[in-house]
């Protein structure tokens, strides 16, 4: 069942910095995908500034932020 609410989590916030970034993500596979790495990595530097956890909405903003970054950095190594 985590795994699912992880999966859930990734699609929303994965769709979240696709929206957020430029409009547009990268379909829905690749929206888990960007959001399940931005979960890892969002999580990885709220842990690190000691703000992690908290509701499904701050795990979502969290997750889509460490998205927002991933696709950042996805752009800067496009270009």
């Amino acid at each position: 069942m985590a795994f699912l609410y992880f999966l859930l989590i990734g699609a929303i916030s994965g769709w979240l910095a696709g929206q957020l970034w430029k409009g547009a993500g990268f379909g829905l596979i690749g929206n888990i995908i960007v959001g399940i790495i931005g979960a890892i990595f969002g999580g990885w530097i709220a842990g690190n500034l000691g703000i992690g956890g908290g509701s499904l909405l701050w795990q979502i903003i969290i997750a889509a932020g460490g998205g927002w970054i991933l696709l950042f950095v996805i752009s800067l190594i496009k270009k």
